[in-house]
């Protein structure tokens, strides 16, 4: 097991634009520009000629959206247990309710995998799954981990899940690609080629199959949500969704 240090100069940025909006939470950007958030229990979908919105009172509190894929976008209503999958038109596609499924799972991080598939954690048996929501079943299992888990993100290919011991690696088989020691890190998102991660108020990216995380020079703001499309770094505080270019060498 390694342990990641930040002994590399930070990682410039150069400020971009900056959006005035008010949400409970921000999802994403897309390429194109388009807005994902979520407010008032309603997940909105905001172009520059149209706003979809997509509401499901019987489900209870929406814990978490993922529009990785615009295709097939993941809202997650922890409470009841269930994943709805939306078209890019904010119409369902696939209900899970992973309390009806043959076999129980009680899941507490979803996050986009390949095809019909979902990376999910399952609470009770402490490991990550590839579930295939199409087929309902499992494809995939890795080994249980052995501390509470703190974030999940994900490509098609692999998934990272960060524990409040470790942040872990995983390729689409289930195997380990790394294994590497928390030293602090709450939160992280998904990144071109890596992850972004969080510790106490200051980001940092580490590539895959690196060791040496690098911190992301930015101004003092507090930083209520951030994400990255492409090498664009999203931060949402106090009302306006900054946009920062990353310049990664």
């Amino acid at each position: 097991m390694s342990t990641w240090l930040s002994a590399q100069e930070p990682i410039p940025v150069s400020l971009s634009d900056s959006i005035k909006i008010t949400a409970d939470q921000i999802v994403s950007v897309d390429n194109f520009g388009t807005l994902y958030y979520i407010t008032d229990n309603v997940f909105y979908k905001k172009t520059d000629s149209k706003l979809l919105r997509y509401m499901n009172l019987q489900l209870g509190i929406l814990t978490r959206a993922q529009a990785f894929n615009p295709l097939k976008i993941n809202l997650f209503y922890q409470d009841f247990n269930t994943v709805v999958i939306l078209d890019n038109r904010l119409a369902d596609m696939y209900k899970i309710d992973f309390n009806t499924l043959p076999e129980y799972r009680n899941v507490t991080h979803i996050s986009t995998g390949s095809d019909n598939t979902l990376w999910l954690f399952n609470q009770d048996r402490q490991h990550v799954e590839r579930f295939d929501f199409k087929l309902q079943k499992t494809v995939m299992k890795t080994l249980p981990v052995t501390s509470p888990v703190l974030a999940m993100t994900s490509n098609y290919n692999t998934c990272w899940l960060l524990t409040q011991n470790n942040l872990y690696i995983y390729n689409y088989f289930g195997s380990v690609l790394q294994k590497i020691k928390n030293n602090g890190y709450t939160d992280m998102q998904l990144a071109s080629n890596g992850v972004v991660l969080k510790k106490d108020n200051t980001l940092y990216f580490l590539k895959l199959n690196s060791e040496d995380a690098r911190a992301i020079s930015l101004p003092n703001l507090l930083i209520k949500q951030f994400f990255v499309t492409n090498e664009t770094l999203y931060i949402y505080s106090r009302e306006n969704l900054v946009e920062y270019q990353l310049k990664i060498n």
